[in-house]
This record gives C-alpha cells, structure tokens and sequence, in this order.
C-alpha cells in the first residue's frame, strides 16, 4: 500500500492530538496512536497509566481495542507518536501481528515529525501469529 505524504502526516497529527488526552501521571511519557482500516474508519487511542503499573494499557491497544469492539479487524495504517519517538512495546507488537503483518506502522515525535515506518512484520520479525495455532 502507498501512502501520500498527506495521508501519513493527517493520521501522525491525529495521533498527536489524541496523546493530549493522555493519561501519564507516573511515567510522564504521552503516547498516541491513530489507526485507520481498511474500510477507512480512523480509531485513536492513548496510553492509560495505573498505580498498580502492569494495568496499564498502551495506545495503540486502545485504538486497536476500539477498532475491534466497533467490528473492525483489518488495518491499513497505525501512527504512533511519542515526545522523542519512540517504538511500540513487545505487547502492542504482538496485538499488531494478531490483526496483520503488513500494517504500516509510523513512528514520530511529538513535534509530528515522521521518524520511522515500517512494518509490523519488520517490527515483529517471526511473528507468533494464528496460522500456528492451526
């Protein structure tokens, strides 16, 4: 799939407006995600912090979730923005490879400044994924 530079910097500042709403209260690290499907509906998501810190839930398994819950299961793009760019956990890397390893995946910063795409089979390499459960 190709993305025009638009599209990949709309779907970059969807995320990043998400990420405002943010809940950080510990590590201070905002993240934001915004996924679109392949029937193009767009989903954002956020990071969630909690106290007792392993329920936390990232970003982009809140956006995926809400895909998900909204009957959406195929993806054709998922932004994530960080302040410094940073990259998906080994937990969002394994829901991302559940919904598809060709989903682009970009990374920016908080400035909206595209770092890295790739894609979740590059991020994922030999991903554990449901044809082995067969």
């Amino acid at each position: 799939m190709n993305l025009t530079n638009e599209e990949k910097q709309s779907l970059i500042d969807l995320a990043n407006e998400a990420r405002k709403r943010a809940y950080a209260p510990y590590s201070n690290y905002p993240v934001g995600a915004a996924l679109r499907t392949r029937n193009g509906h767009f989903y954002s998501g956020v990071n969630v912090e909690n106290a007792a810190y392993p329920q936390t839930m990232c970003a982009e398994r809140v956006a995926i979730f809400k895909a998900v819950s909204e009957g959406e299961i195929e993806f054709d793009v998922i932004a994530v923005v960080t302040n410094n760019g940073g990259s998906p956990c080994g937990g969002c890397r394994q829901v991302m490879a559940e919904f598809g390893l060709d989903t682009i995946v970009l990374i920016a910063d908080g400035d909206g400044k595209l770092k890295k795409e790739m894609t979740v089979a590059d991020l994922l390499p030999e991903a554990f994924t449901p044809k082995h459960l067969l």
